[in-house]
C-alpha cells in the first residue's frame, strides 16, 4: 500500500486502487501473478490436509465479503473449522483494495452490525480460515464457487423501466472464467439475483461448453440459492440465521447444494426450501422483491390522497396495522431504495423477452413495472412540497440552502443505494437550491462525491437532471447543529432514531428562525407540527393532509390571543 498520497496526487501511479478511506494500493502487475497463486495453492493445501473443503467466493462486495466469512466461521461438532474460504475480486481500480484489506483481517463493507469485523478479523487473524486473492487462477482448487458478482438491471429513463436491460457482461464473464478453470467436480452455486432462466439459460450453457472445450464429459455442477442480507444490526444473521431457497441444475446439483447450505447456514432453525428447477429459485426471488415493491407503490396514490383530502395517512396505517393480517403495512417515505427492490422487478421483465422469448411483456406486465416507476419518482413530490412550503414564506427554492437529514436509503443505517433522498437532493439542486445533508451513519455519500464514476460510469442518476455538477463537493455532516444554521428548509427524509425526537424549538434557534419543514416519514406528531406553526414555520409532509387543519387551527388560536390582547 502506498501511504500518505492524497487523491489529487495518485495520477502520479499507472495502475492504483483507492479505499473508501483514501488508502492508495498498487494493482498487482502480470508478473507478481505467478507468486500470488503459489501463496494461495500452498495455504489451500495445508487446509485440505486438515480435511476442509475449498470453497472460492468470486466477488468480495457487499455480500460476497460476509457470505465468505460465514463459510469460513463454519465449524464441526467439535469447534473445528470445516472450510477454507478463498474470496477472489478481480484486480480492477474500483475493486482491487478490497483484496490487501481482507488479508488484514479488516472488512471491506462498512456495516452497522459489529459482528461483520469480528467474524472477518477472526477468521483471517485467529482461524487462518479466510483469504483474498486477485488470481482467479485459484478456481482450480476449488471444491465449491459461490458466485457474487452484481446483476443490475440499468434504466435509461427515469419513470420508465420498460427501456431499461440487465447487465449480464460481468456474470457471465465469471461465469466463463469459472468454467475455464474448476476441477470437473466442483460446484458452481449461484447467489446473485439474477433475470429468471439465467442459471439454466445462461450459465448453464456456459459452463457446458467450457467443459466440453477441455475435454470433460461429466455435465457442470451448477446450482442457484439467492441471499435475502438486509443491512443493519442483524447483517450476518440475514444471511446464516434465514430462510434459504435452493435448487440444481440436474440431481447431483441439488444434493451438493443442499448439503453445503445445510453446513453453512442455521437450516435447523430456519428450514431450507429445495425448488425443482433453478428458474424456480430465481423466479421467487424476483416477487418476493416485486411484491414488496408493488405494496409500497400502492400507497403512494393514498398518500397523495390524504394530502389532498385533510387525511394524516401515518394514523391511517397504525389503525390497519391493529388487524393482524395487515400489520405488515409501510409507509413508502420518499422511495423505497436500496439494491434489490428498485431493480428486480426489471431483471423478470427483461427476462421474459430476452432469455425466455416472449414478445408479449407489455401486455403482461402491469403492476410490477407500473409499481418501479412510482417508486422511482416518489421523491420527486418530496422537491414540490418543499417549493410549495418556500413559497407560503415568502421564498423560493432558487437560492434557499436546504438541509437533507438521512441520506441513506432507510433507518439506522448508512446504506445509501439508490436512496430517495439522493433523488430529493438531485431534484432541488435542479431547481437551484443549496443543499446541505447530515446523517448520523453515513461519512461519505459516494452517490454525489463520485458520481462521475460511481456507482459505474455513466450510471449515475445524475444524468437525468440539469445544474448536478457541484454536488461533487458535498460532504455529509456530523454536526445537526451547525447543518441548520442559515437553512430556509429542512427536509426530514429518513426516521433515524437521532431524529425522532427533535424539539422544534432549538431547530428554529439553530436555524437562526422560522424556517420550512418537510416530513417525509411520519416522524413529528401532531403536537410538534403545531409547535412549529406557532414559531412561525411552514410545516408539509408525505401523506399528512391533516397539517393544513393544525394549520388553521394555531392561526385562529393566535388571533384569539391578539383580539384578547387589544380587548
Amino acid at each position: 500500500m502506498l501511504r500518505g498520497k492524497k487523491k489529487d496526487a495518485v495520477d502520479t501511479f499507472a495502475q492504483h486502487s483507492v479505499s473508501p478511506n483514501g488508502d492508495i494500493f498498487s494493482i498487482p502487475l502480470p508478473e507478481q501473478y505467478s507468486d500470488e497463486f503459489h501463496r494461495i495453492k500452498k495455504l489451500a493445501a495445508a487446509a485440505r490436509k486438515e480435511g476442509k473443503e475449498i470453497v472460492v467466493v468470486m466477488g468480495v462486495g457487499f455480500v460476497g465479503a460476509v457470505m465468505a466469512a460465514i463459510v469460513a466461521d463454519t465449524k464441526d461438532s467439535k469447534g473445528r473449522c470445516t472450510k477454507f474460504v478463498i474470496g477472489c475480486q478481480r484486480p480492477s481500480a474500483r475493486s482491487y483494495w478490497k483484496i490487501p484489506l481482507l488479508n488484514k483481517g479488516l472488512s471491506p463493507v462498512k456495516a452497522e452490525d459489529p459482528e461483520v469485523d469480528r467474524m472477518i478479523a477472526r477468521c483471517v487473524r485467529k482461524q487462518k480460515s479466510l483469504v483474498a486473492t486477485y488470481n482467479s487462477e485459484c478456481l482450480k482448487l476449488a471444491d465449491c464457487v459461490i458466485v457474487d458478482v452484481q446483476c443490475d438491471y440499468t434504466k435509461h429513463d427515469l419513470g420508465n423501466m420498460r427501456t431499461g436491460e440487465a447487465e449480464m457482461s460481468a456474470l457471465e464473464a465469471t461465469v466463463e472464467t469459472i468454467g475455464r478453470r474448476i476441477p470437473a467436480k466442483c460446484l458452481v452455486l449461484i447467489e446473485t439475483t439474477v433475470a429468471p432462466g439465467t442459471t439454466e439459460f445462461v450459465a448453464w450453457p456456459i459452463l457446458k461448453k467450457s467443459f466440453a472445450e477441455r475435454g470433460i464429459k461429466s455435465e457442470p455442477l451448477l446450482a442457484h440459492s439467492f441471499e435475502r442480507v438486509m443491512p443493519g444490526k442483524e447483517y450476518v444473521a440475514s444471511i446464516r440465521d434465514f430462510w434459504r431457497v435452493c435448487a440444481g441444475c440436474n440431481e447431483k446439483a441439488r444434493r451438493r447444494v443442499e448439503k453445503f447450505l445445510h453446513e453453512v447456514l442455521n437450516t435447523s432453525e430456519y428450514p431450507l426450501t429445495v425448488m425443482d428447477r433453478p428458474i424456480e429459485s430465481e423466479t421467487t426471488k424476483i416477487i418476493e422483491n416485486s411484491y414488496r415493491a408493488s405494496t409500497l407503490a400502492f400507497l403512494n396514490e393514498w398518500s397523495v390522497f390524504a394530502e389532498r383530502n385533510g387525511v394524516d395517512l401515518i394514523k391511517v396505517i397504525e389503525a390497519i396495522r391493529m388487524r393482524p393480517t395487515h400489520s405488515n403495512i409501510i409507509f413508502p417515505g420518499p422511495g423505497i431504495g436500496g439494491y434489490c427492490l428498485p431493480k428486480d422487478g426489471g431483471l423478470g421483465y427483461w427476462a421474459y423477452r430476452h432469455i425466455l422469448g416472449f414478445e408479449d411483456g407489455d401486455d403482461i406486465f402491469k403492476i410490477t413495472t407500473s409499481a418501479i416507476d412510482i417508486n422511482d419518482t416518489r421523491a420527486l413530490h418530496v422537491a414540490e412540497l418543499t417549493r410549495d412550503s418556500l413559497r407560503n414564506m415568502g421564498s423560493h427554492v432558487a437560492g434557499a440552502t436546504v438541509l437533507i437529514c438521512g441520506a441513506s436509503y432507510r433507518q439506522d443505517v448508512g446504506d445509501t443505494r439508490y436512496s430517495g433522498s439522493e433523488m430529493v437532493v438531485r431534484k432541488l439542486t435542479e431547481m437551484g437550491a443549496d443543499m446541505r445533508v447530515h446523517d448520523p451513519y453515513v461519512d461519505h455519500w459516494h452517490e454525489m462525491e463520485k458520481q462521475d464514476t460511481y456507482p459505474a460510469p455513466g450510471h449515475s442518476w445524475k444524468r437525468f437532471f440539469r445544474n448536478q455538477e457541484g454536488l461533487t463537493n458535498m460532504r455529509v455532516c456530523k454536526d445537526l447543529r451547525e447543518s441548520l444554521r442559515g437553512v430556509k428548509a429542512v427536509i426530514l427524509a429518513v426516521p433515524h432514531k437521532q431524529y425522532l425526537g427533535l424539539d422544534p424549538n432549538k431547530i428554529v434557534k439553530w436555524a437562526d428562525g422560522p424556517i420550512a419543514v418537510v416530513d417525509c416519514f411520519g416522524i413529528l406528531p401532531d403536537k410538534k407540527i403545531r409547535r412549529y406553526f406557532e414559531l412561525g414555520c411552514e410545516v408539509k409532509g408525505l401523506g399528512r393532509g391533516h397539517i393544513q387543519r393544525i394549520k388553521e387551527e394555531t392561526r385562529k388560536k393566535r388571533r384569539g390571543k391578539r383580539g384578547r390582547v387589544r380587548t
